[in-house]
């Protein structure tokens, strides 16, 4: 199957290191040129959300089978002109200068719009992983939104802690027993088992102090996550 990937950049060039590691050759384009676009049995789509209808519009390819890698974008992307089509959503977040080789754990979200389309699609997909489910629209956005929540928004919760840590001599290093303690945690038990902190125990006290020490904005995430939690605590005393 001859395979071209159509984006330059984070997905697209782990997508590319992914397949030559096993010895599947594909080839990447650069979707902002496509007018020297190479023939192929498969295009993947690996481009911004806001670009991919604009892309996908300027291939020209009845016969081939045509896949996104977004987790939010339908299928109806993909107009009749394109009767092959498909999703194959890996979920991972992916980096440029850290190039994925290990991708036997992520698992990949498919959707095909034929029968056959599928199977081609379920092929492709096992070259990389295993773990290969097809999913609806429904439940690949709410699956995206999840990941934003656990990945994205985890991440920005440790820039705002290297921040409160830049006028210390503290490294943010410190924190990295404590940030793998709790990812671990939640491979054995639930997230609400796992909660801890002032919230959870309810301690205005502490909260208040926290409070003292953050600027506006710091101020307002602390202040919503922790009513978050405290509203979500169980009736009993968790003193």
């Amino acid at each position: 199957m001859k395979i071209v990937i159509l984006g330059t950049g984070n997905v697209a060039t782990n997508l590319v290191h992914g397949f030559e590691q096993r010895d599947v050759r594909v080839k990447m384009h650069n979707s902002r040129n496509l007018t020297d676009l190479p023939e192929a049995d498969c295009y993947i789509y690996a481009v911004a959300d806001q670009a991919l209808a604009e892309v996908a519009a300027q291939v020209h390819a009845p016969r081939a089978l045509h896949l996104h890698t977004s987790g939010t974008v339908p299928l109806s992307v993909f107009g009749e002109d394109k009767p092959h089509a498909g999703v194959l959503y890996f979920f991972q977040s992916f980096s440029k200068a850290s190039l994925i080789n290990d991708w036997s754990t992520i698992p990949v979200f498919i959707e095909g719009r034929q029968i056959d389309d599928l199977a081609a699609i379920y092929t492709l997909a096992q070259t990389l992983t295993s773990r290969i489910f097809e999913c609806t629209q429904h439940d690949r956005e709410r699956l995206h939104v999840a990941g934003v929540f656990a990945n994205n928004f985890t991440n920005l919760m440790y820039r705002i802690s290297a921040d409160l840590l830049r006028d210390t001599t503290i490294p943010f290093q410190v924190l990295l027993p404590l940030i793998d303690h709790t990812a671990q945690k939640i491979h054995t038990i639930l997230p609400e088992e796992a909660q801890t902190g002032p919230a959870m125990r309810d301690d205005r006290a502490v909260m208040a102090h926290h409070l003292s020490l953050l600027n506006s904005e710091q101020q307002a995430v602390y202040t919503l996550l922790s009513e978050m939690i405290t509203s979500s605590r169980p009736s009993r005393d968790l003193a």
